[in-house]
């Protein structure tokens, strides 16, 4: 399997879900580092930082899939009842992958935490 550059999951990321939301999920104040982060010629996120993003990628990619743009936005905001009531994106500052991931597909698949 190929993987992406981390300056085009960047890119994808600030243009699905905005630089802020970006920001937060590298655990960076700056909001305008994750736009140079997707420049050529800026720099590369810290690699703790370049793991959370290619999972928010990993989890963007899957639930905006199965739903739109907006369903996928508010599923990272929001609190989800499999990350014990947290939103996506403070469980990917965490690095809560296999958590994070399996969220994701129960968003996919429709199933609720019970």
């Amino acid at each position: 399997m190929a993987t992406t550059d981390i300056r085009e999951i960047t890119r994808q990321l600030n243009s699905a879900l905005g630089p802020t939301l970006v920001a937060v999920r590298g655990r960076v104040t700056a909001r305008d580092l994750p736009g140079r982060w997707a420049r050529a010629d800026g720099p590369l996120p810290a690699p703790e930082a370049q793991e959370r993003l290619q999972l928010a990628h990993r989890a963007w990619r899957m639930v905006s899939s199965s739903e739109s743009d907006d369903t996928a936005r508010l599923w990272f905001i929001g609190a989800n009842p499999w990350l014990g009531d947290i939103s996506p994106v403070e469980a990917i500052s965490r690095l809560r992958t296999c958590e994070v991931m399996t969220a994701a597909t129960a968003m996919v698949e429709d199933t609720f935490a019970g």
